[in-house]
């Protein structure tokens, strides 16, 4: 199923951004709530997205692959994470690349999460931020 170009900003806006909903969509668009709506579902139906929450509170997130064998990489990718920083001291998003084997987004993805979790924890900004063991 084909994507419109209005579904193709929210990706892009959702790269930008953690989430999405039916009023940033159609404020980002400017189109109706019906079209949003709609829209939004296209992109879930996709599996391009995820969808959380019901009724105002729907967010919608981009999607984080899964491993063909079925399994979340997030878990192995995590160990590998914890492992390399226990080595190292620190892991910066570039190191993190390549040992993962990730694009920048999905990289992003996870050592946020794990930050949200309190797994790791985020030193400095931009292009200096490292990633240490709390």
């Amino acid at each position: 199923m084909p994507i419109n170009d209005h579904q193709r900003l929210a990706l892009v806006y959702l790269k930008q951004n953690h989430d999405i909903d039916n009023q940033d969509y159609r404020r980002l668009n400017r189109v109706d709530m019906m079209t949003a709506g709609s829209d939004l579902r296209g992109l879930v139906q996709a599996d391009l997205v995820e969808q959380s929450g019901v009724g105002r509170w729907t967010k919608y997130r981009l999607k984080v692959s899964v491993a063909e064998n079925g399994d979340s990489p997030i878990g192995e990718n995590e160990k590998k994470i914890i492992g390399y920083i226990q080595q190292q001291g620190s892991i910066t998003n570039a190191e993190c690349r390549e040992l993962l084997g990730t694009n920048l987004d999905e990289t992003s993805y996870i050592l946020k999460k794990m930050t949200d979790k309190g797994v790791i924890k985020r030193l400095g900004k931009g292009r200096w931020t490292r990633y240490e063991l709390p």
